[in-house]
């Protein structure tokens, strides 16, 4: 007897998360968000409020980037996953902590990167800097 069982709700709705990412469809990354969704940057010090601002920060995102998930862990409300994201001759490891509302949707986002860094210019109409 082969036993499944299903992938737990948050690690779903991360995978899904990443998949819309790398395929750039934004509505599919708009249908993994909860309204009031926050996202944050420690090392940049920035954070984005709301589904529309951080869709769009992720379709403004400079550079021809891409991504794929090494490892992925959580259960029902909370999920972290780890990625090898690249752009241009860049390879980077990040990793996004998360949470999921009731529906399944994530209403916190948390990405952590190696090292500080200053944010690439031109986005400052989308963030806010703590």
């Amino acid at each position: 007897m082969v036993h499944t069982m299903s992938e737990p709700i948050a690690v779903a709705a991360l995978r899904e998360f990443w998949r819309a990412c790398e395929a750039r469809d934004w509505p599919g990354l708009a249908a993994t968000l909860a309204r009031d969704v926050v996202y944050t940057v420690p090392q940049t010090r920035e954070r984005v409020r709301g589904r529309d601002a951080y869709v769009r920060f992720n379709a403004e995102y400079p550079g021809d980037w891409h991504l794929v998930i090494t490892r992925l862990v959580g259960d029902e409300r909370s999920a972290v996953s780890f990625t090898s994201f690249t752009i241009g001759e860049e390879t980077m490891t990040g990793v996004c902590a998360v949470e999921v509302d009731d529906d399944g949707l994530l209403v916190s986002l948390e990405d952590w990167w190696p090292e500080p860094y200053e944010p690439p210019a031109g986005r400052s109409h989308l963030v806010e800097r703590f």
